[in-house]
């Protein structure tokens, strides 16, 4: 616990449930004036995209989250991921530790995975100087846990500047390496089940009223919630899980200590044995392998809000054609800018502390560009 108060702020933000109270403006609390935004996000993530490295793009993103977290040894911030990247808020008291994360991720991302990411620390009085904000919500998908949402425009003007070479933190030295403990990427790919899996990405144009780009939102989310063509992409069930694990490489490459070949021997083993618990349902102490399924699919974190919205959809071609056009109807109105990607399946990263506690977190993008791709074609757009 820091003495800066940095936990009791965010847990004293109430949760709320439904995700059509989203735009409510009475859900979000301003941060205190003396906390920073952290942002990161891969150079050219689109030429690594069109390379097929999703998985090394999803790995890095949700790497800057795991690395804070555990420099932070567990306590609770404001965070979200977004595919190529993620962004997040932090107490003062912890900034110097949040600082040594963030330079140690970005070396490690270059290393072993052969990305270059660049990351930021913007202090929140620039932001505010700017006359904008960063306000935080809290949203629980379950009652496991709760997750960031972001509004007042601040992370968007975070990501901006760090794309402007902007408030950068110079990577760690050589050889560095983060606590990336309980990152991993096991899971195979969930294909679609309704016909396609849409990543969707909605912002407000320069000149948005803010009561007409809340209009548009609510109307998308509640054409979504109220559409059996459209759902979570993560089945009941769960996604498969098989042996060996198609992300063996990458989280062998997130563990500490020891070459690459030891590294891969020791997750090559684990994965093994982690397989076995899970294919035959075997109970060990407190970790029982159906409850934690359970949780990972309640825990899937497949839309947020962070300025702008964000979701990953199981839907129907007809659906992805009404949000066609419920969208580009707001774009001609100049209030909204939009990417939509259409792909044949979903992927999931997760971050899991401790496989006995309920609040694993798994993050979850399109299986051919996700986000990334939908910000792409965001980018084409003229409004």
């Amino acid at each position: 616990m820091t003495v800066d108060g940095s936990d009791s702020f965010y847990r004293g933000i109430p949760v709320f449930r439904s995700f059509e109270r989203l735009m409510e403006p009475s859900l979000y609390a301003p941060l205190p004036a003396d906390w920073t935004i952290g942002t990161a996000d891969i150079v050219n993530s689109t030429q690594a995209i069109a390379a097929k490295r999703y998985k090394a793009v999803n790995m890095a993103g949700a790497a800057v989250i795991a690395a804070v977290t555990n420099a932070l040894q567990g306590r609770e911030f404001p965070f979200v991921f977004g595919g190529d990247g993620a962004s997040f808020a932090i107490a003062p008291g912890d900034l110097s530790l949040a600082r040594e994360a963030l330079a140690a991720t970005a070396t490690w991302a270059k290393e072993d995975l052969g990305l270059d990411m660049r990351v930021a620390l913007v202090p929140l009085s620039d932001i505010r100087a700017q006359g904008l904000d960063v306000r935080v919500a809290r949203f629980g998908p379950s009652p496991n846990l709760s997750y960031a949402m972001f509004s007042g425009g601040g992370l968007a003007f975070a990501e901006g500047a760090m794309k402007r070479g902007e408030f950068a933190v110079a990577a760690a030295p050589p050889g560095s390496q983060p606590d990336l403990s309980g990152l991993s990427c096991r899971f195979e790919e969930i294909p679609a089940s309704r016909g396609l899996i849409l990543s969707v990405l909605v912002l407000p144009t320069r000149d948005a009223e803010p009561a007409a780009f809340r209009a548009v939102i609510e109307d998308v989310i509640t054409l979504i919630q109220r559409s059996p063509q459209a759902g979570r992409p993560v089945p009941p069930g769960g996604p498969t899980l098989r042996w060996p694990p198609a992300g063996l490489d990458y989280e062998a490459r997130a563990w500490r200590g020891g070459s690459l070949a030891r590294r891969r021997a020791q997750v090559f083993v684990r994965s093994l044995l982690a397989y076995a618990v899970m294919r035959f349902g075997i109970r060990i102490g407190g970790f029982v392998p159906k409850l934690y399924m359970q949780q990972v699919v309640e825990n899937s974190d497949f839309r947020k809000y962070d300025d702008s919205l964000r979701m990953i959809l199981d839907c129907t071609e007809e659906l992805a054609s009404a949000l066609t056009q419920r969208l580009a109807a707001a774009a001609a109105q100049r209030t909204v800018r939009y990417g939509l990607h259409q792909q044949d399946a979903a992927m999931m990263t997760c971050f899991t502390r401790k496989a006995t506690r309920s609040d694993h977190v798994h993050f979850i993008d399109g299986a051919r560009g996700g986000y990334a791709s939908a910000a792409t074609e965001l980018k084409m757009t003229t409004v």
